[in-house]
């Protein structure tokens, strides 16, 4: 039985995305060896959406209240876009290190 996901983040500045983690948004982690953190994550949910294109991945944290987590992850240092009004949802996008991106959104849809 599928007992998680674990999810990867590819980073050019692998040690400042960890800080965020770390220190923004207060994930905890382990030592996996050798000083190799893994975080812990908050619960999750998988969507599938078709294309015709190539396939791709997206990676969004969650939250209940879009615009509080972003003042709160502003004073704590990270940037981000201007949040957007979705039909699933609102949404920004964290500078997570020299113009890399992960997304955030305010679910507005029914969660599992």
């Amino acid at each position: 039985m599928i007992t998680g996901i674990h999810a990867i983040i590819y980073s050019k500045h692998a040690e400042r995305v960890r800080g965020v983690l770390a220190d923004a948004l207060g994930f905890r982690s382990v030592d996996a060896g050798g000083g190799w953190p893994i975080f812990a994550a908050p619960p999750a949910e998988i969507a599938v959406h078709p294309t015709d294109d190539s396939p791709e991945h997206e990676l969004y944290l969650m939250c209940d209240d879009i615009a509080t987590t972003v003042a709160m992850l502003s004073e704590r240092g990270v940037t981000s876009s201007p949040i957007v009004e979705r039909s699933w949802g609102l949404v920004t996008s964290l500078d997570i290190g020299d113009g890399e991106k992960i997304g955030l959104y305010e679910p507005r849809h029914p969660r599992p």
